[in-house]
């Protein structure tokens, strides 16, 4: 997708609201990707990519500016935080881990766009089958099929096409795969693990069984079989390899957490010790996969933390050189609450329309209610832990509770949340500091 950096920003305004800054940094780094491939080849390996460092508090977007940038442009993206590289010991999980799991999402990914290229050529091909099973071909006196079709065949291929005959029952093959095994690998020990497991992977080899369906489900399994046949796995992994290599993001949350202040104790070797494992990885570095090499050298790391206690200077200087673009996002107005309830494509009340009106409750949410949600989310996050645009979802939760429990009472009758409505079931608690902290 060749998107401009504005409408890369307008596209994220659909889901995110405000944090005009880091949309505009995320927007610049992602068309600097584009314009990269653009130049000469010599230049091109020299020119390395803008990583982000965003510093702002819980809830305001960070991550989800992240996660819709990747989905935009259909990148792999992994989500990891680094305070998961300090629960075993000193380091922890190996951080080339991120890399390995990157590039597991990016091959499923890839076979999913693969077998849906391969979509039209397997409807036909499991058609066939169908029809093989439905009236086997006629022979030659050699005992080989006859290639051309019969009347009878023909007739056969109408009424399966038209779904005449979705209910008559046949036995097809289908592939079976054994329990895939898994691994829990000790501490750095990944790479070891990744070999063991293709090892195993490699000698558990699909097995076929019988088994009797209807036209229509049979019809949609050798759909499904017949497009995974047609995949080069080879021409994949390359493909998926590529992706990571040229459009690969990682999001590294709570960096923060692993920053050094400069009283010295033993946490602090923990948390250094997982800036230096980083480190490499963010400058450049090759990663051994169980699908080939990984260069990390152009792959996009964003990071993140509140920054409430450490500063970002408290990080290791040659970390810190490897994230020259910082942003910062704004915590959230009462205006901004109001804008996610409303204004957002998928917002939370859409949402919560759309789920109780499988159970036949239609809910209309007047604007002074509205106003009301958003000024007591606003308030609960001043007065309690400021959790950001989260505080909407359970004041949300809690005013519906009684229409999500209760849905006989509210079935086949407009619901009106009212101003009235949303302070009768919130009024006392919001007012009450001690129920506030530990309900809403």
């Amino acid at each position: 997708m060749n998107l401009t950096p504005k409408q890369i920003v307008e596209q994220l305004d659909k889901n995110i609201v405000g944090q005009y800054n880091a949309k505009k940094a995320v927007a610049i780094a992602l068309r600097n990707r584009i314009r990269r491939m653009n130049v000469s080849e010599d230049l091109r390996n020299e020119i390395s990519p803008k990583n982000i460092l965003m510093i702002g508090p819980t809830g305001v977007g960070k991550t989800e500016i992240a996660r819709r940038l990747a989905t935009l442009v259909g990148a792999p993206f992994i989500k990891i935080e680094a305070t998961k590289f300090t629960e075993v010991g000193y380091v922890g999980k190996d951080v080339d881990s991120i890399i390995r799991d990157l590039v597991e999402i990016s091959y499923k990914n890839q076979r999913k766009i693969e077998i849906e290229k391969n979509k039209i050529k397997a409807v036909h091909l499991a058609e066939e089958k169908i029809l093989d099973l439905l009236l086997p071909p006629a022979r030659n006196t050699f005992d080989e099929p006859i290639a051309e079709e019969t009347s009878t065949r023909g007739k056969f291929r109408e009424k399966l096409l038209a779904g005449e005959l979705d209910d008559k029952e046949i036995e097809i093959e289908i592939s079976q795969k054994k329990n895939k095994l898994e691994f829990v690998s000790p501490q750095n020990m990944e790479e070891i693990t990744n070999q063991l497991q293709s090892m195993f992977e490699d000698s558990n080899k699909a097995q076929t069984a019988k088994k009797k369906l209807t036209v229509k489900n049979a019809l949609e399994i050798l759909i499904e079989q017949e497009a995974e046949c047609l995949i080069d796995n080879e021409l994949t992994k390359q493909e998926a390899l590529r992706n990571v290599e040229q459009n690969g993001i990682v999001f590294l949350d709570e960096i923060d957490k692993v920053a050094i202040k400069n009283n010295s104790n033993s946490a602090d070797v923990s948390r250094s010790g997982v800036q230096r494992d980083l480190l490499p990885l963010v400058e450049g570095t090759t990663v051994n996969t169980k699908y080939g090499m990984i260069k990390t050298d152009h792959i996009l790391f964003i990071a993140s933390g509140a920054f409430h206690i450490a500063k970002p200077s408290d990080l290791l200087p040659e970390l810190q050189g490897r994230f020259p673009i910082r942003v910062e996002l704004n915590p959230l107005t009462q205006n901004d609450f109001r804008q996610i309830l409303t204004n957002t494509e998928a917002n939370l009340i859409k949402q919560y329309s759309a789920l109780l009106a499988t159970d036949n409750i239609n809910i209309e949410v007047t604007d002074e209610a509205i106003n009301q949600i958003a000024e007591y989310a606003y308030n609960l996050n001043q007065k309690n832990e400021n959790i950001g645009a989260r505080r909407l979802s359970t004041v949300l939760e809690k005013i519906l509770e009684d229409i999500s429990f209760d849905i006989e009472k509210y079935q086949n009758t407009p619901v009106q949340i009212t101003l009235e409505f949303v302070q009768e079931r919130l009024g006392n608690i919001v007012q009450s500091e001690d129920l506030a902290k530990y309900i809403l």
